[in-house]
């Protein structure tokens, strides 16, 4: 038995099913031409003006329900601040200390062994558009259609102490959103993604190590695969006294190689210069909506 225990906590992107995006008209379908379904909302031209698609509140709402959290009556919309190509307007619209949903959890079933997962928040916020990296081309291409696709994030707390713990729950998870009608989570077409946050430490320790993010991953298959992977490295590196090397970082599943590799330092939240965003009013939600 191993001296380490693994400490995972994940953060699920799902693509709401609403027929338009969250802030503007634009249909949601998946496979269309590349950059078809864009207007100059969804692609951040100046001056224009979003407006909040009432159904993606609906549906957030509902996923509150389904996964037994309290739902904040009043909520705002917030910018996330950063700049890379899938944004051109170097911000996102998100959600920062006012999410639509706190608390929560889901009951998983792994071997006959029951663990409740608790939910620390759901928020909503739009996506990003694609970067399609081609084989030896220097130059990058970009799908905009996705950007502006209506997300809720569900982010959990670091309950999950396995690679088969965290299936189990994303498996759950699944099939609740599903059966709700809250989206299609279908991995392959992305629109239900995850991000692993891993760190191992010394059984029986309070202490959370400095974790990693794996990010952005499509199958519960890889998922596993990347877990096991990661939770290898780190305990490696503690065994050996060389914990100073685990860093906050993100890093990526390589599935040809069967590693996670490094992408870049994880930033903070004050790196993201959150503030309320200016062009979009507090969201109310009237208690028979959730009675509803």
């Amino acid at each position: 038995m191993s001296a380490y225990e693994t400490v995972i906590g994940l953060e699920i992107h799902v693509e709401l099913a609403t027929e338009s995006k969250i802030f503007c008209s634009c249909p949601t379908t998946f496979g269309a031409e590349p950059n078809k379904n864009t207007c100059p909302i969804c692609i951040g031209l100046p001056g224009v003006m979003p407006v909040l698609n009432e159904e993606v509140v609906n549906l957030a709402v509902k996923a509150g329900v389904a996964l037994n959290c309290d739902i904040n009556l009043i909520n705002k919309m917030d910018r996330k601040n950063y700049f890379y190509p899938d944004l051109p307007k170097a911000y996102q619209i998100s959600q920062f200390d006012l999410p639509i949903c706190i608390g929560g959890y889901v009951d998983v079933d792994v071997e006959g062994k029951k663990t409740r997962i608790g939910l620390t928040r759901i928020h909503i916020e739009e996506d990003a558009g694609k970067l399609i990296h081609l084989e030896e081309e220097e130059n990058t291409l970009i799908d905009y259609n996705r950007g502006g696709v209506p997300l809720i994030e569900i982010v959990t707390d670091p309950d999950i102490r396995s690679a088969e713990e965290a299936v189990e729950f994303l498996k759950t998870l699944r099939a609740i959103l599903v059966y709700s009608g809250i989206s299609d989570c279908r991995m392959e077409q992305g629109s239900m993604r995850c991000d692993v946050n891993i760190s191992v430490r010394e059984f029986g320790s309070e202490i959370l190590n400095t974790k990693v993010e794996i990010k952005n991953m499509n199958s519960m298959k890889e998922v596993h695969k990347a877990i096991k992977k990661e939770e290898a490295r780190q305990t490696q590196l503690y065994s050996y006294g060389e914990g100073h090397k685990v860093i906050q970082e993100t890093r990526r599943w390589d599935a040809a190689k069967g590693r996670t590799i490094t992408m870049r330092t994880k930033e903070d939240a004050q790196d993201y210069r959150y503030f309320p965003e200016p062009d979009l009013k507090p969201v109310f939600i009237g208690k028979e909506v959730i009675e509803k």
